[in-house]
């Protein structure tokens, strides 16, 4: 039975990715970005003017609820110890978890959740690069920050350089706090545990999860609101760019495998040449005769034609006749007309 156009046009589903080269690929993009993080140091005091800045827009917006938060987790162990742990690791740990049960879980939706992912951190990098800011715990004391990291730094492996190992702060940059990262990688934990949960707990987890960060890097003097707000629109711009790159990387791999096939193709063999005579050239005669007999053989025939009748059926008396008169014999086998017109006499 003959296929219809519509299932044959129907593309076939993508085979889940070898794990081992999402890993390589990951490693490397976060790599870069690592890398591009360091290479994204400003001016310090460019950095301080923006984030000063920052902070000036959100109070006259009446946003500026960094300051309560901070005060309430320095003043309070409890929940500003918790909160460091939480700052310094969670997006290292939920994030990486989050894609691999995707990956297991849920293969028909890992790539683009990936590829989200990747975007939006890229993304982020350009934020880092074209808008330094100083975070809330980096400004003067007169501002009212205090660094709650540096503050219980003795309660974890952090130092008093942000979320870095002692001893490593000089691997990270301080001055990349625009936009809030934290907050976007919490915020695509979020959607897609809402999205492809199937228990409503987990569900509702995805919900709490960015708004417990929004509220940690604030009240740890580690972000601003609008940080967090720009995370959550670096996030939404990723999301827009994930279609069109994954198009575009079909594309190039469609390219790459078709010039790779191209080359896997053998060449084939030239034409044998005509066949030669007994003094080794090609015989023009027998090539002629081919072609007269092809050519007659492809000819349509003509019609036989009859001999005419010259007389057209009628009769001459004893001793007359006609030039090319049938003969006709007797009975007795006596030819009664010639049928030699040359010997016809002339009437």
């Amino acid at each position: 039975m003959p296929h219809s156009a519509s299932a044959t046009s129907r593309p076939l589903p993508r085979p889940r990715p070898r794990w081992w080269t999402e890993l390589i690929l990951l490693v490397v993009v976060y790599g870069a970005y690592s890398g591009g993080r360091l290479l994204a140091r400003g001016d310090v005091t460019t950095a301080v003017d923006h984030g000063l800045a920052i902070l000036r827009v959100e109070q006259a917006l009446f946003l500026n609820a960094e300051h309560p938060l901070n005060r309430l987790f320095t003043s309070t162990p409890a929940i500003g110890i918790p909160a460091d742990f939480a700052y310094a690791s969670l997006h290292y740990l939920l994030t990486p978890a989050v894609l691999v049960w995707l990956f297991r879980r849920r293969p028909a939706r890992y790539r683009a959740a990936r590829t989200w992912l990747m975007a939006s951190t890229l993304l982020g990098l350009v934020g880092f690069t074209l808008l330094p800011t100083c975070p809330p715990r980096l400004l003067d004391a007169g501002h009212g920050f205090v660094d709650t990291m540096a503050q219980y730094s003795a309660y974890g492996w952090w130092g008093t350089e942000a979320s870095a190992p002692r001893g490593l702060g000089g691997m990270t940059n301080q001055y990349a706090a625009m936009p809030s990262l934290h907050v976007g990688w919490a915020v695509w934990c979020g959607v897609l545990l809402w999205r492809h949960a199937r228990t409503p707990l987990t569900r509702w987890l995805g919900v709490a999860y960015p708004v417990l960060i929004t509220v940690v890097v604030m009240g740890t003097a580690n972000h601003y609101f609008l940080d967090a707000v720009a995370g959550v629109v670096v996030m939404a711009a990723g999301a827009a760019l994930t279609r069109p790159a994954m198009r575009a990387a079909d594309r190039a791999r469609s390219w790459a495998t078709g010039r790779g096939a191209a080359a896997r193709v053998p060449h084939t063999a030239p034409a044998a040449p005509p066949a030669a005579t007994a003094a080794g050239t090609p015989s023009a005669a027998s090539s002629a005769a081919s072609s007269a007999t092809a050519a007659a053989s492809e000819a349509p025939s003509p019609p036989p034609r009859s001999a005419p009748i010259v007389s057209g059926g009628c009769e001459t008396s004893a001793g007359e006749r006609f030039p090319g008169q049938r003969t006709r014999t007797s009975s007795t086998g006596v030819v009664d007309a010639a049928t030699d017109d040359a010997a016809a006499p002339t009437r």
